[in-house]
């Protein structure tokens, strides 16, 4: 099995790829910073997997035996230096990278672009040259369907045009053309291509990632007031908040409400897997795949869906609408069916109850400790 590092590791995604990549053999190193997440998620998920948690310094030296996590910056090249070197002098350096460091609050890079690039943008150029540094060519990177922003069709194909409408969405567009540039080729426009260079590239284009581990251990814990509505419903639920603001009626859909393509972390962590997997056995190559599972459910069908799962009402009032929303986004999920053998395996029912066992266990979420 593989040496890998994976930023952003203590995420949500993060923690539940995390997971699932133990539970295949591979041994890790998690690099983060924990600006929106905490240590502790990564505690349980070393204690789901039966291995054993390592904190260390980013000047690593670590058995590599171990499930090792480092504090650190993904800007810092020093840093990134240090990961790449303590494990090669381990005889088994890293073998592949899984990029979920970022920030991804689209109102937050509203206000903050600068900073939204700083991260998300020269973050992913200096994780890529210290991989370059290191001959460690093989990466999955985390982005995002907000590169598509108002779709032009429904269900929404890789090949759809690339039009983001906030710096969140510009910013991983960024990143997906540098990532493209490095494997020598121009662009988006075809979702396999053939990769120079010697790199394997898998941009993974996330739907709208929710639900729990089902051992309700580890789940969304985002800071301050949610800006997602799955992690707002279920703080509904448990008391945290008073009631959930629903943002418009009136959309072109048959309950008035935005449809989604909800998708479970652990079919997108599952999706991760299969990804890195599809890398580490194939020629040089960029892929552009969406994770979703083509379904949607709109914002009141998500409602009912917690209500059911968790047996309490859950308060909600209408709202205007929000700028920049649309009312339906669907993936075609084809591509991945067909290149990676992968699809979504979990329902909107699975997704509530797992996201319930969540957050009925975990009220406060991880009380954030690093």
């Amino acid at each position: 099995m593989a040496q890998l590092l994976i930023t952003g590791g203590a995420g949500f995604i993060g923690s539940h790829t995390c997971l699932v990549l133990l539970e295949a053999g591979h041994q890790l190193l998690v690099l983060d910073d924990f600006s929106n997440s905490s240590a502790v998620a990564l505690e349980r998920v070393a204690e789901l997997a039966g291995v054993r948690l390592q904190r260390d310094q980013p000047t690593l030296r670590a058995a590599p035996e171990t499930f090792t996590l480092v504090e650190g910056d993904i800007r810092d090249a020093q840093c990134l230096d240090a990961l790449f070197a303590s494990a090669t002098t381990f005889g088994q350096p890293i073998e592949a990278v899984i990029h979920f460091a970022g920030l991804k609050a689209v109102g937050e890079s509203v206000q903050q672009p600068l900073r939204y690039w700083d991260v998300n943008v020269v973050g992913t150029q200096r994780l890529l040259s210290a991989m370059d540094r290191h001959s460690c060519r093989t990466l999955v990177f985390s982005s995002s369907t907000t590169l598509y922003g108002y779709p032009d069709q429904v269900p929404i194909p890789e090949t759809a045009p690339i039009q983001p409408i906030n710096p969140y969405g510009a910013s991983k567009h960024a990143a997906e053309s540098l990532l493209a540039n490095l494997a020598g080729c121009s662009g988006n426009t075809e979702p396999i291509q053939a990769s120079e260079g010697g790199w394997r590239i898998a941009r993974l284009r996330y739907f709208n990632p929710v639900g729990a581990h089902p051992s309700g251990r580890i789940g969304e814990d985002p800071n301050g007031i949610p800006n997602n509505l799955f992690p707002f419903i279920t703080q509904v639920a448990v008391g945290r908040r008073p009631q959930l603001t629903v943002f418009g009626d009136d959309w072109p859909t048959p309950d008035g409400t935005c449809i989604r393509d909800y998708i479970h972390v652990m079919d997108l962590a599952e999706g991760h897997r299969e990804a890195l997997h599809s890398l580490l056995n194939a020629d040089p190559q960029l892929l552009t795949l969406n994770l979703g599972s083509g379904q949607g459910a709109s914002v009141l069908d998500v409602v009912k869906a917690m209500e059911a799962a968790s047996q309490r009402p859950i308060p909600y009032r209408i709202a205007p609408r929000r700028p920049g929303d649309v009312a339906i986004t669907l993936a075609n999920p084809t591509l991945a069916a067909e290149h990676l053998y992968w699809r979504t395996q979990r329902s909107l029912t699975d997704i509530c109850r797992d996201g319930w066992s969540w957050q009925q266990a975990n009220p406060q979420g991880y009380i954030r400790q690093t």
